[in-house]
C-alpha cells in the first residue's frame, strides 16, 4: 500500500514538472508556410498552410502527424508544379525549453501541369527543420524537405519557412 501511495504521489509531482517541460510542442497547431521550391530543375515558391499533432513521448521526444496543402509557382519546360499535398509522420526532440528539432517522413501527391493537360505525382517526402517556440501557443519554423516522385519524374527540394499557434 505504501509502495502505491509512492508511486501515486511521484506521478503527481511529476506530471506538472513534465507537461510544463513539454507545453510548447504539444498538442494541435496550425500555421502558414512559404518557402523556396525547385521541381524538376526549375525553381519558384510555394505557399500554403499545415496542420498538425504533437505528443510529448517524455520530456524531450515528441511524436506527432502532420498535412500541409501547398501550391506553387514554379514552372518551366511545360509543366506548372502545383498543388502538393502531404501526411507525414513527425519525430522531435527537445534541444533547450525554446527549440525542437525534428524529422518527417511521409506520403506526397502533387498536380503536374503539362502543355494544358495535368496528371498526379505521388512520391516519399523526408526532412527535417527547427521549430522554435516564440511564446506557449506560437511558434515559427524553418526546414527542408525533399519529395522523390514516381514514374523517373525526379525529385523536389524545398527550403520552408512556417509561423503558427496551438491550440
Amino acid at each position: 500500500m505504501r509502495i502505491l501511495l509512492a508511486a501515486v504521489a511521484a506521478l503527481a509531482v511529476a506530471a506538472p514538472a513534465f507537461a510544463q517541460d513539454a507545453a510548447p510542442f504539444t498538442g494541435a497547431r496550425l500555421g502558414v508556410t512559404l518557402g523556396y521550391d525547385k521541381t524538376h530543375g526549375q525553381d519558384g515558391f510555394t505557399y500554403g498552410g499545415a496542420f498538425g499533432y504533437d505528443y510529448a513521448v517524455t520530456p524531450k521526444i515528441t511524436l506527432g502527424g502532420e498535412a500541409t496543402f501547398e501550391d506553387s509557382t514554379t514552372k518551366g519546360l511545360g509543366f506548372h508544379a502545383s498543388r502538393d499535398v502531404a501526411i507525414s509522420a513527425r519525430a522531435g526532440y527537445v534541444l533547450t525549453p525554446k527549440i525542437l528539432a525534428f524529422a518527417k517522413v511521409g506520403y506526397d501527391t502533387t498536380r503536374i501541369e503539362f502543355q494544358g493537360d495535368h496528371t498526379n505525382l505521388e512520391g516519399v517526402r523526408y526532412g527535417g527543420g527547427l521549430e522554435y517556440s516564440v511564446t506557449p501557443r506560437t511558434y515559427i519554423s524553418a526546414e527542408y524537405r525533399r519529395t522523390e516522385y514516381e514514374d523517373n519524374f525526379g525529385g523536389r527540394d524545398a527550403a520552408i519557412f512556417g509561423a503558427g499557434f496551438r491550440f
